[in-house]
């Protein structure tokens, strides 16, 4: 795949999963054309060797997985992980507010978001929606809008002198968007959701909406910016970038042996939850896999796992913030990220491994260490290696405005390590 295709493709992907259950539905259509078969937990499972499969928790997390040939099937895995949520303004469950016409919804900070990025954007409204049909059944639907329907407003300039110089954001005072103008006060926001699934689900008759997961989203689409189109900005690049990669990688001819994906939701609020990594749905499936303890435990043995998450790059106006050794650039290939105190899983031994793929696949490779003056962040790889005991590598694209609602990465950084990572899952351990 052409460097053009593979960024075109990658922008689908972005512009629809707005949210974590968007994205794992994106994956799923994915998944089916190309012939996997469905997993569910409460289920007993049949599997065979040769054939691909995908399991989903909460909506918001999936897990696919190919089982080796019968010749090949005691060998080790080759894992990856990736997260499907990013920093985000979650609606609250009984959100609207309505005075002086204007109604307003109420939202809590979901992940660490660089908040004033916020204001001034066309802001969408996507997640997932419990209902209660006609028939009292409960099902779960996803939604999305797909325009504008919010906005965070900045006060001027002549009502804030200060802006430029000093201003706090007040996340219970600031942080409500403008949703739209009413003449009384009698606007029900389960309403407007009921009508929404009306209108993307004419089949399904609503009888009351029960509760949702929903979150605001930038509308503005991705787009190849710079003189030479040279950089990527978007939303989400943290860290849908890397669950588009490792499913690429998974839907190649030429994946060889056990490889596995994870693409967990949760992570940029700590992974704990029933779908997150620090639950146990990866060492769930793995031992409905190998039930076997000792065999479990051999073949993790000789397994190596690659946790992507984005990286640090350069930011040349505050290079003072950067480690002078370490200073990772955009478009110069994927960067491998340490930590002494383990916030990254990487040691020499899991690097040597992905460095020696960097080589095989004529990609260049970069290293990131954060100076000693600011705390570094973490990513799923040392709950996988802490819980499954096997190799982990973090390692990720670099980017610039992490955490903003538009954050830009290399046109060449996904594509590069793509073929990184096809080579990682084609070759024999």
């Amino acid at each position: 795949m052409s460097l053009t295709q593979f960024n075109h493709e990658l922008f689908d992907f972005l512009k629809s999963a707005t949210t974590p259950f968007h994205a794992v539905q994106y994956l799923t259509k994915l998944l089916v054309q190309a012939g996997y078969s469905e997993l569910h937990e409460k289920d007993a499972w049949q599997t065979k060797p040769g054939k691909g499969y995908y399991c989903i928790r909460d909506n918001g997390t999936i897990l696919i997985f190919k089982i080796a040939s019968a010749r090949k099937c005691e060998t080790g895995w080759k894992m990856l992980a990736a997260h499907t949520d990013s920093p985000s303004l979650q609606i609250k469950p009984q959100p609207a507010n309505t005075s002086n016409s204007y109604t307003q919804l109420g939202v809590e900070v979901y992940g660490g978001p660089i908040l004033a990025t916020w204001f001034d954007r066309d802001l969408g409204i996507a997640g997932r929606v419990t209902l209660l049909d006609q028939e009292n059944t409960i099902r779960v639907k996803t939604i999305d809008f797909k325009r504008a329907v919010a906005m965070l407003p900045n006060l001027a300039i002549h009502l804030n002198r200060e802006v430029n110089e000093k201003y706090s954001i007040k996340r219970q005072k600031h942080l409500h968007p403008l949703f739209c103008q009413i003449a009384d006060e009698t606007f029900s926001f389960h309403d407007v959701l009921q009508q929404q699934i009306e209108e993307e689900y004419p089949e399904i008759s609503t009888k009351i909406v029960l509760g949702f997961d929903l979150f605001c989203y930038d509308t503005q689409e991705p787009e190849l910016t710079g003189l030479n189109r040279e950089f990527i900005a978007a939303s989400r690049l943290d860290n849908l970038v890397s669950c588009f990669i490792g499913i690429k990688s998974m839907l190649q001819d030429a994946t060889e042996g056990n490889c596995l994906l994870l693409c967990s939701n949760h992570e940029e609020i700590g992974s704990s939850s029933v779908s997150g990594a620090q639950g146990n749905f990866l060492h769930s499936v793995l031992t409905r896999l190998i039930p076997d303890a000792t065999k479990r435990a051999r073949m993790f043995s000789c397994s190596h796992f690659i946790s992507m998450d984005n990286a640090h790059a350069l930011h040349p106006n505050f290079i003072e913030k950067y480690d002078p050794q370490h200073l990772p650039l955009l478009n110069h290939g994927p960067v491998i990220k340490y930590n002494a105190n383990q916030r990254y899983a990487t040691t020499s031994r899991s690097a040597a491994l992905f460095k020696s793929l960097c080589i095989a696949a004529n990609v260049p490779v970069q290293e990131f260490v954060m100076q000693n003056d600011l705390a570094c962040g973490s990513t799923i790889g040392p709950i996988v290696a802490t819980s499954l005991g096997i190799q982990t590598v973090d390692v990720g694209i670099p980017s610039l405005a992490m955490h903003s609602i538009r954050e830009s990465t290399g046109a060449k950084d996904p594509y590069m390590l793509s073929k990184v990572i096809d080579l990682f899952l084609s070759r024999p351990l």
